[in-house]
């Protein structure tokens, strides 16, 4: 069905009783059109300064922004945003949230005003059928997600919604309801996993921050592991992450900063590429390796 047959016929539909808005209509129609598959991205966010300082991984971000076609709209799982129960964000002005401390005045003077997506956030919620998931009008954009987008899209003019972690749920539950938003990269939609895959603030070393790719061994024990899983595609491996040894318990000792990437190992068909970059440690126990499917 073409673009404005499709509206033609829902606006039909109103006349029968349904109230739909032409902006809604409009939204939803071009939701529903055909378009090459869009990649899926891990990204390894870090620090939050990584907002307003000028290094090599928010040009690793920069760059992978200019690769891909352009996104009609993202969706973003982001490590700080756990819930009971799985959210999804659907108001169309989400707020730009400022979720840590301690950090100069000019970090949280940054504001990305993304729109939302109100009608994408309905069919998220109609896609999944593993779960019910509530339409969330509170969270808005988490660090975890502006901080990385905002330089892949600085003018802020790709709608961003938001998919929450559902804390009471084991690594499994993520990765199959991960699969049920496949079909949304053949609708122009890019799908970001944000977190970081060794992730132990418990364990930085402070006096190292400055030190150019600087990592205990048992961070490059475990990085290793990871990348020997991702490039061979044993990616049941890494949902029992938590059974790869002393490393990986130090890596991710909570699996928020985890679990983002199995959502981006689901979307991964046959005739996927699968590519490593900004593969690099920080303060010893942090890592902002960032996985591209597609």
């Amino acid at each position: 069905m073409h673009r404005k047959d499709f509206v033609k016929t829902l606006a039909l539909a109103s006349l029968s009783g349904a109230v739909v808005k032409v902006h809604a209509l409009d939204q939803l129609a071009t939701l529903m059109e055909h378009t090459e598959k869009m990649p899926a991205l891990f990204l390894g966010h870090g620090n939050p300064m990584n907002a307003i300082e000028e290094n090599e991984f928010v040009q690793g971000f920069r760059k992978v922004g200019k690769a891909i076609t352009k996104p009609k709209a993202i969706i973003c799982i982001s490590a700080h945003w756990e819930t009971k129960g799985t959210l999804v964000t659907a108001m169309p002005a989400p707020k730009t949230i400022h979720d840590f401390g301690g950090f100069p005045q000019a970090l949280f003077d940054v504001q990305y005003p993304a729109p939302g997506d109100p009608e994408l956030a309905k069919k998220v919620q109609q896609q999944i059928h593993s779960t019910t998931v509530g339409l969330d009008h509170d969270w808005g954009l988490d660090h975890g997600a502006w901080t990385v987008i905002m330089h892949m899209y600085p003018n802020a003019d790709v709608p961003v919604i938001q998919l929450s972690l559902d804390y009471t749920k084991p690594p499994k539950y993520h990765f199959e309801l991960a699969k049920e938003l496949a079909a949304l990269r053949e609708k122009g939609v890019l799908i970001v996993g944000s977190g970081n895959l060794i992730h132990n603030l418990g364990l930085v070393a402070w006096n190292k921050m400055k030190e150019d790719n600087y990592a205990y061994d048992w961070a490059i024990e475990a990085n290793e592991k990871i990348h020997k899983h991702l490039l061979d595609g044993d990616f049941q491996q890494l949902i029992n992450y938590k059974s790869l040894g002393k490393s990986l318990e130090l890596a991710a000792p909570t699996p928020e900063h985890f679990l983002p990437l199995l959502y981006i190992l689901a979307l991964k068909d046959k005739n996927d590429k699968l590519s490593i970059f900004n593969d690099k440690y920080v303060a010893g126990s942090l890592s902002m390796t960032s996985v591209k499917i597609g």
